[in-house]
This record gives structure tokens, C-alpha cells and sequence, in this order.
């Protein structure tokens, strides 16, 4: 299964030049791609990944600023044209560091070094559920992935909606996203949905099961990543 990442650097030539490397590795899946850290911060405090391509210099936040404020850290990969950060690096425990231009022997060593500690940490038994159960009147009802159309949150509980029903869970949505699987996707904070489900995308909105749905900027690229454009 690929790792999912977000690419951080506010270069415009660096950073379509590595979104061009993650997208031609097989084993790399980019949910967004942010020209600085405030919207990518935004964008991780709903939906964590397994990997961040992360600059050092930019306006505003930096790539250290950003690490400060995230209460979970990922696999984190330092771009940089500069060799002084590399203590910096050592010491937020990133897993490699990276000097501009970017070459690809050099990406792909990183990728592989990411690739690794990922199998390591992941349990031998892992097993790849494709459903949830959800309490209905004092009983555990089987609800498969591919029969929810999208998730709403409504604060104090979420609704889990299919094509012919809508579910009330109470718990909350960083709980539940973190047990669906890579089919769905944040497009906005009150809101998840089931990428195939999708039957039409505008400018902020999309449309599923007969409901227009916003899409927050801060979740428009990793959506827009994840289609097959043409």
C-alpha cells in the first residue's frame, strides 16, 4: 500500500519538481501540496499523513515552526538548500535531509529509508478491515466502507450517510476517519466522503448521493491529487 505524504516548500520550480518525483514513485501517494506551512497546518490538524516533504526556510511558519505545532509527528523528509539546519534536523528526530536541487538517486534513497522504519513499526498482523460496526438500539450493526456515500459532522456526534440511510455515531470525526480506509478523504472539516462516489466537482463543491458538499481550500489539492484528471 503506498504512504500517503504532503509536499511543503514555497519554491515553486522546487516544489513541482518534487511533486513530479512523489508522483512518479509507485510507492508514494500525494495528498496535498502547500506553498507554506500555515495551510499545510491546517490541513494536518483534520488528516495526518505518513510523510511530509518539509522545507526549512519559508514566509511566516517554518518547517521547524510547523513541527512545533503538530501533536503527532510523521515520517518527516527536511528539503534545504542550506547544509546548517542538519543539527536542527537531528534533533526533531526527522528521518532524512535532503539538500537542494534534489536528485533523483538521492529521493529515492530517502524514500526507501522512509519505505523501511515504516515496515518496522507496522505490526506483522496488521489486517485491512473493510468495514466498521456502529451501535444501532443496543446492538453492533455491520456497516461496509463501500456502502457509505459521506461523513458529517454536526459537533457532538457525526452522521454517517449511505444511499438509502444516514447513521447517527457518537463519536467524533478525527476517531472515525482514522479507522476508514484510503477510499476516503477530508474535503473539508465538517466533512468526509467516499472518492468514488463523487459524481461532480466545482469550484468549492462537490456533488455525491444527491448533495452538494463544500471543499475547504486548505483540502482542495489533496482532493484534486487524488482524481484522475484529465
Amino acid at each position: 500500500m503506498a504512504l500517503t505524504c504532503i509536499i511543503v516548500e514555497d519554491e515553486s520550480m522546487a516544489r513541482k519538481s518534487l511533486q513530479r518525483l512523489c508522483e512518479q514513485h509507485g510507492s508514494l501517494d500525494v495528498y496535498g501540496v502547500f506553498n507554506n506551512a500555515t495551510d499545510a497546518l491546517v490541513f494536518l490538524t483534520e488528516q495526518m499523513v505518513d510523510l511530509i516533504w518539509l522545507d526549512v526556510e519559508m514566509p511566516g511558519l517554518s518547517g521547524f515552526d510547523l513541527l512545533e505545532k503538530l501533536s503527532s509527528i510523521p515520517f518527516v523528509v527536511l528539503t534545504t538548500s542550506k547544509e546548517e539546519y542538519a543539527f536542527d534536523a537531528f534533533q526533531y528526530q526527522v528521518t532524512d535531509y535532503l539538500k537542494k536541487p534534489i536528485t533523483l538517486p538521492r529521493f529515492n534513497l530517502a524514500v526507501e529509508k522512509v519505505l523501511e522504519l515504516n515496515r518496522r513499526v507496522l505490526p506483522n498482523s496488521t489486517i485491512k478491515r473493510k468495514e466498521i460496526y456502529i451501535k444501532i438500539d443496543g446492538r453492533y450493526v455491520r456497516l461496509p466502507f463501500e456502502s457509505i456515500c459521506y461523513v458529517e459532522n454536526t459537533g457532538d456526534y457525526v452522521k454517517i450517510h449511505t444511499a438509502t440511510q444516514m447513521h447517527i455515531v457518537y463519536t467524533t470525526m478525527k476517531s472515525l476517519e482514522e479507522k476508514l480506509d484510503g477510499q476516503f478523504l477530508r474535503v473539508h472539516r465538517s466533512y468526509i466522503v467516499h472518492l468514488d462516489k463523487i459524481v461532480d466537482i466545482e469550484e468549492n463543491t462537490l456533488v455525491l448521493n444527491n448533495k452538494v458538499i463544500p471543499i475547504s481550500r486548505a483540502h482542495k489539492s489533496a482532493l484534486m491529487n487524488r482524481l484522475n484528471l484529465l
